[in-house]
């Protein structure tokens, strides 16, 4: 449903484009009875395409990159859209919080940081608050006597008329969107208004569409989470070696500065990595002695196996490419495609000294956990052979720091 939402409304959208231009060329090429009516129809074009532009940026934004995007950014990407719409030089996005019961701001533009950090504004308070309980528009021309607006955002940089329009979900509103009239400008204009409204419509089906992919995204993860339990428990020697794998990978991840998105990623190619094992005889996992050439190869078919499952999901299509290469070498002697160096994705190469690190930290069927010290020697001893050299000493650096605590998010 949410790719043919999308797709619907870029049609739409082209199409509107395709209709003005046509409705524009007709018009210019037709004698124009009074000079003043060319210049009022190439005004008008030129709001059209303002509103297209600033349609089509928050689609982009929210539908095509759903997944990547974070709600701050869409909020942001809205404001910025609407001011640019109508030329307001200050504004603010205002979002309904269920759990404190008010109004916060969350994205701006030339407003104070004091301002945005103690906005809060109950429903029915203030003029943004009486947008988003009637869900009317409301336009005020003074506010500087306008005893509701001063109380709750009294700031001198706040004296501009400004608009609220409330952003509304299957008529329920969710926010408000402010913004203030320009110095040049006596009043918004009737085009003003509707674009306003034409925008603040896409942003909240687009805010929507968000919604549903991060809901989509949620049930997905938790179902391979609850696969990667399987796996745990049906590898017996593991225990919770997923989770301490999901753990330290994200904070590898951040000290070697990866993007935030790509840590994630990461995150998850730790936790799933060995998902691939449910493809393969429990027999061969929990064997107590060394396995056969034949069980060697079927053991080796699990990142591929991995693969085959994570990779029809979108959203993991990053982390699929992770597993699948988990156990390739940095000299090119690994499985299954003996990729080198470079060649492999980062993300794989910091699964793979975790994974080494936690199985030889491990009980295994046929030994007991090995030492600390042999530990470390080995991945020291594996580097630039087995390891990416950079990653092993990033390891080994919060190995021996006892990985701090990680980050909140």
């Amino acid at each position: 449903m949410t790719y043919i939402l999308s797709a619907v409304i870029t049609v739409l959208l082209a199409a509107v484009a395709l209709l003005l231009k046509k409705l524009y060329s007709a018009r210019v090429e037709a004698p124009a009875k009074e000079s003043d009516d060319g210049a009022a129809l190439k005004t008008t074009w030129s709001k059209f395409d303002e509103l297209l532009t600033s349609l089509l940026t928050i689609h982009e934004t929210g539908m095509v990159n759903s997944g990547s995007v974070k709600k701050e950014e869409f909020y942001q990407t809205v404001l910025e859209s609407a001011g640019d719409l109508i030329h307001s030089p200050r504004g603010s996005l205002m979002v309904f919080n269920e759990a404190s019961g008010d109004l916060k701001i969350v994205a701006s533009r030339n407003i104070s940081p004091e301002v945005v950090k103690t906005t809060n504004i109950k429903p029915g308070e203030g003029i943004a608050g009486r947008a988003f309980q009637t869900g009317e528009t409301i336009f005020v021309t003074d506010p500087g006597q306008n005893t509701q607006y001063k109380d709750y955002i009294g700031k001198e940089e706040q004296k501009d008329p400004f608009i609220a329009i409330p952003l509304k979900v299957k008529d329920k509103p969710f926010g408000v969107l402010n913004l203030h009239l320009s110095r040049e400008k006596e009043s918004f204009t009737d085009y003003d208004l509707k674009f306003l409204t034409l925008l603040a419509g896409e942003a909240a089906v687009t805010l929507e569409n968000i919604k549903l992919y991060e809901s989509i995204e949620n049930f997905y993860l938790e179902m391979v989470q609850t696969l990667a339990r399987v796996i745990d428990a049906k590898d017996a020697y593991t225990g919770d070696h997923a989770g301490r794998a999901r753990q330290k990978a994200r904070q590898l991840a951040e000290t070697l500065s990866m993007p935030e998105q790509m840590v994630r990623y990461v995150e998850y190619a730790a936790l799933l990595h060995d998902i691939g094992k449910i493809g393969i005889d429990g027999s061969i996992l929990a064997k107590p002695g060394r396995l056969t050439p034949e069980e060697y190869e079927e053991i080796k078919k699990h990142p591929a196996i991995g693969y085959q499952i994570l990779a029809p999901i979108h959203f993991l299509g990053p982390v699929a490419q992770m597993v699948l290469y988990h156990q390739e070498w940095y000299n090119g002697m690994g499985y299954p495609e003996g990729l080198k160096g470079e060649e492999i994705p980062l993300g794989a190469r910091i699964v793979a000294i975790i994974d080494a690190w936690d199985a030889m930290m491990s009980d295994r069927p046929y030994r007991k956990a090995l030492s600390r010290e042999y530990a470390e020697s080995e991945l020291t001893k594996g580097a630039d052979r087995q390891f990416d050299p950079k990653v092993v000493q990033a390891f080994l650096g919060l190995e021996n720091s006892q990985w701090q605590a990680p980050k909140q998010r």
